[in-house]
């Protein structure tokens, strides 16, 4: 396990399912640290915090804290800081993504006419309340519009949830006005907050995940190593079809100890 300096792993899909920790997950990881390897998690899931993702791995039984863990909210905060700063937003997106715009100083409203930007995310609370309030920030009073993700849905054992590319398309479409900028992965704010974190060049970093489209995308974009696992998301069907191509696929983390 030498061949790479530092690795980025997605969640949802790659280390675990839900509730339940995917193959060989812990033991790749272990072997990788044990290795004297850093490990950083990455996620497009802006549903809690660090810290709680965090504690989830560890009661998995993989070691993590705070530090470790990067969220599309990571790149979210970086990217409003760049081009909104103090902006006022008008979130539709669950409580923690508007408390955490609030603490980085951004003026929070519900008011579409005081909105400078609409900030979206994965919102399990989405209904026409937030989507007419967005519409009319948008269409009407001129409000940028940014998105926290691309995912259309967020793997689960059952089948998966709407994502925030979902709730984005309804807003586009009532608007007629497109997203800004669509953070998490694969944008280039993702990859700028991820590779800070790691503290390793991104040619010397193997990004690991089950989704071309975001996972292997960014890792391709930036330099790094794109590692797909058929654990959740992509196929190797999609893997062959996709203009994007993986360096390696896997069938789960067991087979990263082979590369």
């Amino acid at each position: 396990m030498t061949r790479f300096a530092g690795y980025l792993f997605d969640l949802d899909g790659t280390v675990y399912l839900g509730d339940s920790l995917l193959p060989f997950a812990a033991e790749a990881i272990r072997s990788i640290r044990a290795g004297g390897k850093r490990v950083v998690f990455v996620t497009n899931k802006p549903l809690e915090t660090a810290a709680d993702y965090a504690a989830k791995l560890t009661q998995m039984g993989i070691d993590a804290a705070a530090d470790d863990i990067v969220t599309a909210l990571d790149s979210a905060l970086l990217y409003m800081d760049e081009h909104h700063p103090r902006a006022r937003v008008l979130p539709v997106t669950e409580p923690l993504v508007a408390e955490m715009l609030a603490r980085r100083g951004f003026g929070i409203t519900s008011d579409p006419a005081a909105a400078d930007v609409v900030v979206v995310a994965f919102d399990r609370t989405f209904d026409f309340a937030k989507l007419n309030a967005a519409y009319r920030a948008v269409k009407l009073h001129g409000a940028a519009l940014v998105a926290t993700n691309p995912d259309p849905y967020c793997p689960t054992p059952d089948g998966g949830l709407p994502d925030c590319a979902a709730m984005l398309a309804a807003i586009e479409t009532a608007s007629g006005c497109k997203a800004e900028a669509v953070l998490g992965k694969p944008s280039r704010y993702m990859a700028r907050a991820a590779l800070s974190r790691l503290g390793v060049p991104a040619r010397d970093v193997a990004l690991v995940g089950d989704r071309i489209a975001t996972d292997i995308a960014m890792a391709k974009a930036e330099g790094m190593t794109a590692i797909l696992v058929l654990t959740g998301a992509s196929s190797r069907g999609d893997a062959e079809r996709e203009a994007i191509r993986p360096d390696f696929v896997i069938e789960n983390l067991g087979e990263l100890l082979a590369l």
